[in-house]
């Protein structure tokens, strides 16, 4: 690359990038070089001067390649240009290598994205950020090289995403905003995909860390986002339930209410998961009961738990603490008791600091014993997490 694309720093990162966009994966697919050399000046803003010494071609040399009057016969110069335009080598039909390696490092990536979402559902977020950090690195370092083909692109933010999500399982409150910027890190991708359930999935766990981090504004602006942008009831049902969390840690009534009853009209027809599903509905419901003023509302249904087959580890301790809240509020100590012990030998078991710093507040002055319990383990997390 030429010292003047180098200057440009960042932008330049930014228009390789185009490379993933709708637009030039047809001009990939149909093979041409011409238009894949126009396609290059345009996004970059160089002319064919520019272009040619970036290729080590004169302009006259670039000008009969885009119009298709001169062709590139050998295998040597087609690899030249397609390292220099940081383009898959297949494109201009050369067969190499490193296409084997780049997909061997696709499917290896996939797979551990797809694993480490499973430990982390399982309670081992721990697990999940440890494979996913050398993954993000090695991608990040390819990107930075400027080999940013749309696969690539895709794989990044999806393991970037996976990343922030575990680290807001195992990150202590104050260290949460670190958690948000990883999966915002993705929606700079996402952009270029033009991709609406794609975006609407990295918004969504985005706008879930932005309101885990107390940006709560903020959380509500990405959730809704991630609403709008659904394309299907499974997308939706994905988003609504962390949009009502937002609603209500924002105190905003009418939304909250609004966004539960769609939710609670999609139980019938939308294929549940560990987020949606009655067991989590219920937590969310009484959270938001209890942001909103209703805490009268949210004693009465306290006891009316789901069953919580098929939800995620980590979503029986949240829901434990929450009940504990909402008994305490009801003058149930004994039951609440019962609740925050159970949750806090999950949150120890699961490595889980945020829901510990929840129970610490629950308990507060009410459960002397299991705030202090709670608390050293919370600072046992807290060194091993300084060493």
């Amino acid at each position: 690359m030429s010292d003047r694309q180098e200057a440009r720093g960042p932008s330049a990162r930014h228009a390789l990038w185009h490379w993933a966009t709708p637009q030039a994966q047809l001009l990939l697919a149909a093979r041409e070089l011409g238009p894949i050399l126009r396609f290059y000046r345009a996004v970059h803003g160089i002319n064919q001067t520019e272009l040619g010494t970036l290729l080590g071609y004169d302009k006259t040399m670039v000008s009969a390649m885009e119009l298709g009057k001169r062709a590139l016969n050998d295998t040597t110069a087609r690899r030249h240009v397609a390292e220099r335009l940081r383009i898959p080598p297949h494109v201009l039909g050369i067969t190499d290598p490193a296409d084997t390696d780049h997909r061997a490092m696709l499917q290896f990536g996939q797979s551990t994205v797809r694993l480490a979402e499973i430990a982390r559902q399982s309670g081992h977020a721990s697990e999940a950020v440890a494979e996913l950090w050398p993954l993000v690195a090695r991608l990040e370092a390819r990107v930075e090289d400027g080999h940013t083909e749309r696969d690539v692109l895709r794989l990044l933010a999806e393991a970037r995403v996976g990343l922030g999500v575990a680290l807001g399982n195992v990150l202590p409150e104050e260290r949460l905003p670190t958690a948000a910027s990883w999966t915002g890190k993705s929606l700079q991708i996402a952009h270029y995909f033009d991709d609406p359930a794609f975006t609407s999935q990295i918004l969504r766990m985005h706008g879930n860390e932005l309101r885990k981090a107390h940006l709560t504004g903020a959380a509500v602006h990405r959730l809704q986002q991630a609403v709008t942008l659904a394309p299907d009831d499974t997308a939706r049902a994905a988003a609504l339930p962390l949009l009502a969390r937002a609603a209500g840690a924002l105190h905003d009534q009418n939304l909250f209410d609004t966004v539960v009853r769609e939710t609670d009209r999609l139980l019938e027809r939308a294929e549940h998961t560990s987020l949606f599903n009655p067991f989590a509905l219920h937590e969310i419901r009484l959270r938001g009961l209890v942001s909103t003023g209703r805490q009268d509302i949210a004693i009465r249904l306290v006891d009316q738990t789901p069953d919580h087959v098929g939800t995620g580890a980590q979503w029986a301790v949240i829901a434990r603490i929450t009940c504990a809240r909402v008994r305490l509020l009801g003058g149930d100590h004994t039951g609440a008791e019962d609740s925050l012990t159970a949750a806090l030998t999950e949150a120890v078991r699961q490595r889980l600091p945020h829901q510990l710093q929840r129970i610490i507040r629950t308990a507060a002055d009410h459960l002397p014993d299991v705030r202090d319990a709670a608390g050293t383990a919370l600072d046992g997390i807290r060194r091993e997490m300084a060493a």
